[in-house]
C-alpha cells in the first residue's frame, strides 16, 4: 500500500495539471487537463463540444488569470461572442483586456484538392503570433476536422497530426482540440485520439423521448481518473459535471437530532426526532398526509432558521403554499425570510442523470440543511426502478457527505410498481415512516407507525393520524372487541369511558360520604360508651372511696374507744 501510494505522489508530481475552471470535471481528473499537453474533446453534433472549450478558455481567463486563444475553423468570431453571451460570457470585453484572443481561420477544400499540398507551417505561425501576443497559457482549436479536411493520404494525415500535437507541446500551452463523432469510432479519422494524452467523449443520447448528456474520460496518459460515466447540465451558468459515482460509504455521521415538526413523532422517536443528515423515507396511498408531513418538516427546520430546499415533482409552488395554510403552516413567510426555496417542475422535464446534476447543483448554490424529494415515485415515468434506484443512492451518498437532511415521499398502491419501489427505496434509508387508511363504520381515517429508525429507540404502536387547521397530530388509538378503533369509533370510545369515569367517580364518591357517615356514628357510639365507662369508673371510684372513708373512720373510732376504755379503767383503781 504504502509503494501504490508513493507512486500516486511521484505521478502527481511529474504530471502538473491544469484546472479546467469546469464544475465537477477536475474532481474526476482529480485537478484538471495535463498540463501542457493537448487533450481531445470529441462527440457528435449538439454534445457540446465548443462551449465546453470555450468555457476552459474564459474560466482560465477569469478563474486563473491565464490567457487563452480560440482559433475557430467553422464558426466566426462574432458569432462565437453572440452565441456564448447567454451564458453571460463577454468575450468581446475579455478580448479588449487581452486576456483571450479570438481567431477565424477559414480554409478552402479546393485549394488543398487543386494544389495537392498540405502544410500547416502557416497555422503555427498565426497561432503562435496569437499565443505570443497575449502570453496565452490555453489554446483551443474547433474543430480538427476542417483543418484536415481536404487531406485523403492516412500517412501525410497522421504525421501532420503528430506534429502539430508535437509543436503545441513545444509551445508548453494546455489545448484542448474538438473532434467530430466517426462511424463506430471516437473521430471521423480515428486518429486523433491516439495522439491525444487526453480523450473526453461527450454524447447526448435521448431514450424515451428524454434528452440526457453524458461525459466520459476514454484515457488520461500518466494520471488516475474516473471511469465512469457522468451527466452534465448546459445552462446559464455554463457545464456543471456531477461526478456522485465516484463517491464512497465514508460520509460522517452527527449524533444531533432534529425535530420532525410533530411533537407527538417526536415521542415516538425517543422524544428527540431524527438524526441530522440522515435520511428519511415516508410512504403511503394518495391522501394520507405524506406531504404535509413533509412540510410540517420543512416548517420546523425554517423555524430553527435552517434553509430548506424543497423539490416538488406533483404540485406547483403556489398549490403548495396554498394548501398548508389550510393546516396552520405558512409556508411564504419562510420563503420571504429566505429560509425556504421550492423548485417545482413535471419529471419529464429531464432525463434521470439530468435531475441529478439539476439537484446536485442546487443544493451547491442554496447550500440547505434540509432537503425535501415529494414524490420520489414520480421519477418511474422517466426510468426504470432499478435506475430510479441507483440515481437515489447516488443523491442519498452526495447528501450524507454534505449532513444534508433529507426526506423522500413515495406512493405505495396495491400495484407490483408500489412494492418493489418500497422495497428498492426503503432498503436504502435510515427511517421509514409507514402511513395506511384506516376504515370502520363507513370513515377513511389515517394511521401511521414506524417501520424502522437505525441507531434509535422507537414505537412500535400503530397511532391515528390526524390532519386539522392546527396542524398534524398523533393520537392514541383504542383496541376494541373488532380491533382498533379510529374517527368516531374512537371518540365514542372515548366519551363511554369518560362517562363510565364519572359514573365511577359518583359511585366512589356516594360510597365515601356513606362510610364517612358509618365511622361517624361508630365515633358517636365509642364516645358515648366511653362516657358512661367512665361514669361506672367514677361511681366504682366513689365506692371504693367511701369505703375506704368509713374502713378509716371506723379505725379511728375504735382506736379511740380503746383508748377511751383504757383511761376508764385507770380511773377505778385510783378511787
Amino acid at each position: 500500500m504504502a509503494s501504490v501510494s508513493n507512486k500516486r505522489t511521484t505521478l502527481k508530481k511529474i504530471l502538473p495539471k491544469t484546472p479546467s475552471g469546469i464544475a465537477g470535471l477536475d474532481e474526476i481528473t482529480e485537478g484538471g487537463l495535463p498540463k501542457g499537453r493537448p487533450t481531445l474533446i470529441c462527440g457528435a453534433a449538439g454534445s457540446g463540444k465548443t462551449l465546453f472549450a470555450i468555457e476552459f478558455i474564459v474560466r482560465g481567463a477569469l478563474n486563473y488569470k491565464e490567457p487563452g486563444v480560440f482559433m475557430a475553423f467553422e464558426e466566426k468570431s462574432d458569432e462565437l461572442a453572440i452565441n456564448v453571451a447567454s451564458l453571460g460570457f463577454d468575450l468581446e470585453k475579455l478580448q479588449k483586456q487581452n486576456l483571450i484572443k479570438l481567431d477565424h481561420v477559414h480554409i478552402d477544400r479546393s485549394e488543398i484538392e487543386e494544389t495537392g499540398e498540405y502544410d500547416l507551417d502557416g497555422l503555427f505561425i498565426r497561432l503562435g503570433h496569437a499565443i505570443d501576443s497575449i502570453g496565452a497559457k490555453r489554446v483551443v482549436l474547433d474543430t480538427i476536422e476542417n483543418l484536415f479536411s481536404g487531406l485523403g493520404n492516412e500517412t501525410i494525415l497522421r504525421a501532420e497530426l503528430r506534429r502539430l500535437f508535437g509543436w503545441l507541446k513545444e509551445k508548453g500551452v494546455t489545448a484542448i482540440i474538438t473532434g467530430e463523432k466517426g462511424d463506430g469510432i471516437l473521430t471521423r479519422q480515428g486518429l486523433e485520439e491516439y495522439v491525444s494524452d487526453c480523450v473526453i467523449l461527450l454524447e447526448h443520447r435521448v431514450c424515451n423521448q428524454i434528452s440526457t448528456r453524458l461525459l466520459r474520460i476514454i484515457k488520461y496518459r500518466g494520471s488516475i481518473h474516473g471511469t465512469n460515466e457522468y451527466p452534465f447540465l448546459i445552462d446559464e451558468d455554463g457545464i456543471s459535471v456531477l461526478p456522485i459515482t465516484s463517491l464512497t460509504l465514508e460520509a460522517p455521521t452527527s449524533t444531533q437530532r432534529i425535530s420532525t415538526g410533530m411533537p407527538t413523532l417526536d415521542n415516538m422517536l425517543e422524544g428527540k426526532g431524527f438524526y441530522r443528515g440522515s435520511s428519511i423515507l415516508v410512504s403511503g396511498p394518495a391522501g394520507t398526509g405524506k406531504t404535509s408531513i413533509a412540510v410540517s418538516f420543512v416548517n420546523a427546520a425554517c423555524q430553527r432558521k435552517e434553509r430548506c430546499l424543497y423539490f416538488a415533482f406533483e404540485e406547483s409552488t403556489q398549490q403548495i403554499i396554498r394548501n398548508m395554510k389550510s393546516i396552520g403552516m405558512n409556508l411564504q413567510q419562510h420563503i420571504n425570510n429566505g429560509f425556504l426555496k421550492i423548485n417545482a417542475s413535471r419529471p419529464t422535464l429531464y432525463g434521470l442523470e439530468m435531475h441529478l446534476v439539476s439537484i446536485y447543483k442546487k443544493i451547491i448554490e442554496f447550500k440547505p440543511k434540509v432537503v425535501i424529494i415529494d414524490p420520489i415515485t414520480n421519477l418511474v415515468t422517466i426510468g426504470q426502478l432499478r435506475d430510479v434506484k441507483a440515481t437515489l443512492i447516488r443523491l442519498i451518498d452526495f447528501l450524507q457527505k454534505e449532513q444534508i437532511t433529507v426526506m423522500f415521499t413515495a406512493l405505495t398502491l396495491n400495484t407490483a410498481i408500489g412494492e418493489q419501489t418500497d422495497e428498492g427505496v426503503s432498503s436504502m434509508v435510515d427511517a421509514w415512516i409507514q402511513v395506511k387508511e384506516l376504515e370502520l363504520n363507513g370513515e377513511r381515517n389515517r394511521g401511521m407507525y414506524i417501520i424502522k429508525s437505525r441507531g434509535m429507540g422507537h414505537s412500535n404502536q400503530v397511532r391515528e393520524f390526524v390532519i386539522n387547521n392546527n396542524g398534524l397530530e398523533l393520537v392514541d388509538v383504542f383496541l376494541g372487541p373488532d380491533g382498533i378503533l379510529t374517527g368516531s369509533a374512537r371518540e365514542a370510545q372515548q366519551l363511554n369511558e369518560f362517562t363510565g369515569e364519572v359514573i365511577r367517580s359518583h359511585a366512589l364518591s356516594r360510597k365515601d360520604r356513606e362510610i364517612e357517615r358509618k365511622r361517624m356514628v361508630l365515633e358517636a357510639r365509642i364516645a358515648s360508651l366511653r362516657e358512661e365507662f367512665e361514669s361506672v369508673q367514677e361511681e366504682l371510684n366513689k365506692a371504693y372511696i367511701e369505703e375506704d372513708i368509713k374502713k378509716e373512720v371506723m379505725e379511728k373510732n375504735k382506736k379511740q374507744l380503746i383508748e377511751k376504755r383504757l383511761n376508764t379503767s385507770g380511773n377505778g383503781k385510783r378511787k
